[in-house]
């Protein structure tokens, strides 16, 4: 891997890693069309958004560990928009937050948490939950398999987006990426799945942390960190199918 490339990498996951920065904001993406996409949720601290996340269950999103801050942690729901000027945003209060407990760092993987809401929704038009894996499949997920991620996160001219939007993406087989990061000062974390954008420049980066890997319609990954100044390897995302006995307990009561 070019060396430049390398060196920006590093910076960018110290920086994640010493000053807490959210990662990921959808390069190049389009606007997500009304009726799709119902599941997604913005997490915001003190009513500002910080991180995606998605609707697993009518009582809990997900969304990436790292995405946990000080503040007054709260969920949107059920709309495209995250406009403070929107009328009748839904916003919903986390009851507890749930971190895995293996987690310590983005680059040393277990970037997940469930956030249980204080209320539990019904679910219908306007919000909906997307299925996520329910054991850890026999079959891996093919390389270039083309999956979507999508956000609130900021565009690559920095401006605020209050419109959710969606990108194409290619999945990396993991020993590939771990080629591709070999000269990273940290190893590739376990359970991580790996993408590039299926254009050039496209990616999720700094707002989209935390939000899904859709792959055929099944939320598959979770983004924790971005790498869009490498050309080959887009983002790390945490491997959801790997967690699905914490996940079960968790929602179950367990933990």
């Amino acid at each position: 891997m070019n060396t430049v490339y390398s060196l920006l990498l590093s910076v960018a996951l110290t920086s994640l890693t010493l000053t807490g920065t959210f990662g990921a904001d959808i390069i190049n993406g389009k606007k997500v069309k009304n009726n799709s996409m119902l599941y997604m949720a913005s997490v915001q601290i003190d009513g500002e958004h910080r991180c995606g996340g998605f609707l697993i269950d009518p009582s809990y999103v997900m969304t990436a560990a790292h995405c946990d801050e000080k503040g007054d942690m709260t969920v949107i729901l059920g709309t495209h928009n995250i406009s403070p000027q929107q009328k009748n945003l839904r916003r919903y209060t986390v009851q507890h937050k749930h971190k895995h407990p293996s987690f310590t760092d983005p680059t040393n993987g277990s970037d997940i948490m469930l956030l249980k809401l204080s209320k539990k929704l019904k679910i219908g038009r306007g919000v909906k939950t997307i299925e996520i894996p329910s054991k850890i499949p026999k079959k891996t997920l093919k390389p270039n398999s083309k999956c979507q991620v999508a956000g609130w996160g900021k565009t690559k001219q920095q401006k605020v987006v209050n419109d959710l939007l969606v990108t194409d993406v290619l999945t990396i087989n993991f020993t590939t990426c771990q080629t591709m990061l070999k000269e990273m000062e940290d190893p590739l974390p376990d359970n991580v799945l790996c993408s590039r954008g299926s254009k050039t420049k496209t990616c999720a980066s700094q707002g989209d942390s935390g939000g899904p890997l859709v792959c055929s319609g099944k939320a598959v990954g979770i983004v924790s960190l971005e790498c869009c100044d490498n050309q080959n390897v887009s983002n790390i995302y945490t491997e959801i199918s790997k967690y699905t006995v914490w996940i079960k307990k968790v929602i179950n009561g367990g933990a």
